[in-house]
């Protein structure tokens, strides 16, 4: 009795020359559909898998491989005579192989197919076969990639451990199948509106592996998120490939640049800005980030929300930078920067238009936290309900520069303060375990410079943070307020003269 292998694949690469080389090796092959009629127009000789179930294939192509003609001869155990008896009984075909791609849903899911079209290519006979195969890997292949056709080949013809083998494809065959299903879960979770489901699956597939993650000793690789990676894609125009770490600091930064719609600058260090600064010009803007920690900067990430252009890209070239973001970059920019050959450019042509995901996790003792990420979408500029809390009230300068702050203190992490003026960070404090030391931080940073500047914070003021900043020029402050100790805050603002505005609404960033 011959070898049979059951081929039927949507993805057609490949499949004809490697079902020739199985014939050489003794297999016979039973096909279906499509994938029958791609081999006998190459000159092969498959058996239509409806000579062997002595069934047509219905309903459209829906059912024709969910037979027990077939998947007794996939599933039953070699070794097991009750098993045996019953293949010879039921005149059962023994299948050492299944050949088997998916219906395309991944790629109907990319070009936005109509609800009923999605429905259509949700494969079903497919992955009963491979999980069928898979789970009977100690005598039946399971092939689900082209990539796996040549290793199969040469596995068979050496003879090597060929049970080894057929253990690693079953590893990669549910890897595929749960990938696929978490697909289909995500759509229809997104067609119903479910941000929490009961069951939460995300589909994320190999980009490349990483040459280290945070550290050298450290493995790493990225993987694109397969449901919504296509919504924020990029491209590197020049430089090393990215790190790890240029991977994160990159979604911090284009996450921090992303609440600012007038021409704008971010500067990054290890996930924290340095600088943020906006204007009517761009290069203005970049002059505005870039001034405000000209020391940290180096070695970090620039982005930008216009294109950048021959100006930037001539100061740009005078220090070190690890990264360089923009929605386009000038030709006399890439001349410029082309210099620095490991300088990475990415280009994000819809930088001021797309999205983010709306949900983020975060991994935890026993499993991992979900929530909706902080976003300042549903807090448009116009629509700051600013609640004056003291005396001294701020001037319509001074609320417009609030607005600049508290979307610089939304970027950093807790507890953490920003002083700006004319739309530029002046100082970061960022991270410290009190506020008030985050304070004399962004003070120490910002000297020189406090007259007329304002304050904001992620989160509410204590007394002695009221008490750091009054040894300064600063008069206007910004946070969300909500503490216990806001009235006795308030008091001392207006012993001071201080003009203190609650929001109403905290950016803690842990």
């Amino acid at each position: 009795m011959k070898k049979r292998a059951l081929v039927s694949v949507y993805d057609k690469t490949g499949i004809l020359e490697f079902c020739k080389n199985l014939e050489e090796l003794g297999y016979e092959i039973v096909s279906t559909g499509g994938t029958f009629t791609h081999l006998k127009d190459g000159g092969l000789n498959p058996i239509e898998i409806s000579e062997v179930t002595n069934f047509p294939e219905i309903l459209n192509g829906r059912v024709k491989t969910l037979n027990p003609l077939i998947h007794g001869g996939i599933l039953f155990r070699r070794e097991l005579e009750d098993h045996q008896k019953t293949i010879e009984e039921n005149k059962i075909h023994p299948i050492e192989m299944v050949v088997n791609t998916l219906y395309p849903f991944e790629e109907k899911l990319r070009t936005g197919a109509d609800h009923e079209e999605m429905v259509e290519n949700i494969d079903i006979g497919g992955p009963s076969m491979i999980r069928a195969a898979a789970k009977n890997y100690k005598d039946v292949f399971i092939v689900t990639s082209p990539r796996d056709y040549q290793r199969v080949l040469e596995g068979i013809k050496e003879d090597k451990d060929l049970e080894e083998l057929r253990k690693d494809l079953a590893r990669k065959a549910f890897s595929y199948t749960a990938h696929y299903d978490s697909l289909i879960s995500n759509y229809f979770n997104r067609e119903m509106g479910v941000d929490f489901p009961e069951y939460l699956t995300k589909g994320f597939s190999l980009s490349g592996e990483l040459r280290y993650g945070e550290n050298p000793h450290q493995r790493a690789a990225f993987y694109k998120d397969s449901f919504n990676g296509d919504d924020f894609s990029f491209k590197k125009l020049q430089g090393k490939d990215l790190s790890y770490n240029n991977l994160n600091d990159i979604y911090k930064t284009v996450s921090s640049l992303k609440d600012f719609k007038e021409p704008t600058c971010v500067c990054v260090k290890h996930t924290n800005p340095c600088g943020i600064g906006s204007s009517s010009d761009i290069y203005d803007a970049y002059m505005k980030a870039y001034e405000c920690d000209k020391e940290s900067i180096f070695g970090g990430i620039i982005a930008v929300n216009r294109e950048v252009n021959e100006e930037i890209a001539k100061h740009m070239a005078s220090f070190f930078l690890e990264v360089v973001i923009g929605p386009s970059f000038s030709k006399e920019a890439l001349e410029i920067l082309s210099t620095k050959k490991n300088l990475r450019l990415i280009e994000i042509e819809d930088l001021n238009e797309f999205s983010l995901n709306k949900l983020t996790y975060k991994e935890v003792l026993g499993g991992m936290i979900y929530q909706e990420k902080d976003s300042l979408n549903e807090i448009e500029e116009e629509t700051f309900d600013f609640e004056v809390v003291t005396k001294r009230k701020p001037s319509k300068e001074e609320l417009e520069e609030l607005k600049f702050a508290w979307k610089c203190a939304k970027t950093i992490a807790s507890n953490g303060v920003v002083i700006s003026k004319d739309n530029q960070s002046l100082g970061i404090g960022q991270g410290e375990v009190r506020r008030s030391w985050a304070v004399e931080e962004a003070i120490h940073r910002a000297q020189g410079k406090l007259e007329g500047a304002v304050l904001a914070s992620d989160a509410f003021f204590f007394e002695d943070t009221v008490e750091e900043i009054n040894k300064t020029p600063i008069k206007t402050l910004v946070s969300p307020g909500g503490s216990i100790k806001d009235k006795d805050v308030i008091d001392l603002c207006d012993k001071y003269d201080i003009a203190l505005v609650f929001t109403g609404i905290r950016h803690f960033r842990h």
